[in-house]
Parts: C-alpha cells; structure tokens; sequence
C-alpha cells in the first residue's frame, strides 16, 4: 500500500486521496490476467511464424511499464490538462492517421500502421480516446454561457473527417466505436429525440452501405450469417476451446487453441483463457471490464462540469464497446471486427493507447473540492 498521509500536498498526494482507487484496481487486475494470458498465448503463436519463442512475451511486457507510467502520468492531471492535452494529441495523431493512407504499412488488406523505429504503431487507437475529449469539449462549449462557438458543427465536422480516413483505411470495428462514442456524448449533451432517431439511421444505412462497397465486410457478415460460405477455422477453434475449456479449464498450459489460431494472442486471447481457465476466469475479466464501466458512470453522479461528463461518458462507451465487441466476436455472437481486448490482448503500442484513455478517464473520476478551478 502507498503510504501518503491525508495532510500530504504533494501531487502524488493528492492524486491518491482522490483518484478512484477501486477502479485503479481494477484496471492492474487486467494487466495482470493480460500479462498471464499473453505467456500462454504468445509463444506457441511466436514459434509459428519463425521467431524466438518469447519474443513477443518479451515485448509485452517490456511495454507494460510504459502503459502503466503513461496512465499514472496522465491520470495525475485536472480536468483542463486532460482537456488541453487530449485537443493537441487528436489533431497530432488525426494526422498520423491520415498519413497511414499514403505511407503505411499493409497488413491483412488494411493500412492502418506506421513505422516508428523498431516498432509500428497504430495512430488511430491513439486517436480513439483523444476524438472523445476534443468532442466533449465542442458541445460543451455549444452549452457555455456566453460563448458563440459552434461547438455542435465543429463536432460533427471532426467526426466525419475521422471515420472518412477510417473507412479509407479501412477500418469499420474502429469505425463503429468512434461513431458511438461520439452518439453517446450528443445524446447526454441533450441531442433532441428526433436528431437521436436520425443518427441511429444514417448509422444503420452505413452498416448496410458498408457490407455493400466494402468486400471484407461482406465477407465477415456473410459467414457469420451462414458459416459454410466462407472460412470460419478461428471462430470454429475458439468455440471448441470454450468447450474444452468447461467451468475450470485445462490449467495453465493445457490449452491446444494458442497452437492452431493465428491471432490466439491477440484478437482470440479471450478463447485461450476459456480454454485454460475456464468460465470462472472468464466470468471474472467480463466482471472486472463491467466494474470499471458502472464505477465510472457512478462517479458522475452529480457533476456539474458539463466538459468533464462528456468526456467520461466518451471514454467509457469507446472502452467498454471495444471490449464487448472483442468478446462477442470471439463468442460468435456478432461478425468478427480485430479488435483487441483492452489490456488482455498482447500489445505494444496498443496498450500505451489505452492506458492514455484509461489514465484520462482516472483523471476526470478523481473527487474534486466544491469551487476548484481546475476545470
């Protein structure tokens, strides 16, 4: 236990007698089922494609220490410097996203990566959690007294030049989280009914528009309705090993699943700990997600800082979603969409990404003093 007094001034001091330290928990028990799941997974998948057998151990949990100092970083921050640093990160990783269209790297049909160096990165999961504070700040400020920004326009301008490069990638799980993270903070920002009614449309028309023009799409949405149109080997592995797996699980090391799926440690990570740990295991990391979610929401209970419950709002529904949708595509119980399970799956710079929205979301929950002005 840290050992902070409650007299203690300094800003670690205080951040911890104000952050959520249950939800802080809770987010270093997934990184720590994440850190056990990824050496399960990850060297059986690393032999396979001809490297050292813990090679991508290695990297993850090098990564690690700088997902947790990046959420820490961050989570120590007011609301307006979460504000001010997440405005800079999204138009500065909005332009890394569009540099993928010219200059990334081609992965599966997609070119949603750069390289840095040694590594690649993925600016669009950065820009994830950095679109939902820019866009909070905008209907705020459409709600402040005495203002005259059009912070309404300017939201919806920054949201459809966003999934216009998305969809260019393209990227539609990505796609999907944006445009309801951005739904979600309209309609707590008092998005008339009918506009409501609209958004819903225009977002089934571009499900069906999408399933239409872009083949992958077609292809995922098609075996998913009927599995003998195409090829559904990781989705028919994944059930088995859910199967396998029972109540209990195999034990550790027990699993086959990591040894014939291709993404068993990354977008299929869920299905090795169904298979090794069993539902038990299983039940608790959709516990810990829902925890997290609900704790959240909780906190604001009573805000008045119309910025700050936007904001959370954003990056709860941008967290939670991708969470659901990994797990229930991995369940079959909606078309697979490769995303990554937040702090499960293994990553590199995918996991500094999350730990930046968490870290957000830590900063905007902290219990703040009736009259601060750090907001």
């Amino acid at each position: 236990m840290i050992g902070f007094a409650r007299t203690d001034r300094s800003a670690l001091g205080q951040w911890w007698w104000t952050v959520d330290r249950w939800t802080l928990a809770a987010v270093i028990a997934l990184m720590f089922v994440g850190a056990i799941l990824v050496l399960a997974a990850s060297p059986a998948v690393a032999t396979r494609i001809g490297l050292d057998s813990f090679y991508l151990v290695r990297h993850h949990y090098m990564m690690l220490p700088a997902a947790a100092a990046v959420l820490i970083a961050v989570s120590v921050l007011t609301p307006r410097q979460v504000r001010r640093l997440g405005v800079v990160l999204f138009f500065f990783f909005l332009a890394l996203t569009l540099m993928t269209l010219g200059s990334g790297m081609e992965i599966k049909g997609a070119t949603r990566w750069i390289s840095v160096g040694p590594l690649s990165l993925q600016p669009s999961e950065f820009l994830k959690p950095c679109f939902a504070i820019f866009t909070a700040w905008m209907f705020a400020l459409q709600r402040a007294e005495g203002q005259r920004i059009p912070g309404n326009l300017i939201s919806i301008g920054a949201y459809l030049v966003t999934v216009a490069i998305l969809i260019k990638q393209p990227d539609l799980g990505m796609t999907v989280v944006i445009t309801a993270t951005w739904a979600a903070q309209f309609f707590v920002a008092g998005l008339p009914i009918f506009w409501v009614g609209l958004i819903v449309g225009c977002g089934v028309a571009g499900l069906v528009g999408a399933y239409f023009m872009l083949p992958h799409v077609t292809e995922r949405v098609n075996q998913f309705l009927d599995p003998s149109t195409g090829d559904t080997y990781q989705i028919d592995r994944a059930l088995e090993a859910f199967s396998h797996g029972g109540l209990i699980g195999q034990g550790p090391g027990g699993g086959t699943v990591k040894l014939t799926i291709p993404d068993a440690h990354a977008d299929f990570v869920f299905a090795v700990a169904g298979e090794e740990f069993g539902m038990v295991v299983c039940t608790l990391i959709v516990g810990l997600f829902a925890f997290i979610v609900l704790r959240s929401l909780l906190r604001m209970l009573g805000e008045t800082n119309l910025f700050v419950l936007l904001a959370t709002t954003g990056l709860v529904t941008s967290f939670g979603l991708q969470a659901v949708v990994n797990m229930a595509s991995t369940l079959h119980l909606m078309p697979t969409k490769g995303m990554t399970l937040p702090f499960i799956s293994y990553g590199g710079s995918s996991i500094v990404a999350i730990a930046l929205g968490v870290g957000m979301l830590l900063a905007l929950t902290r219990k703040r003093f009736p009259g601060s002005q750090d907001v």
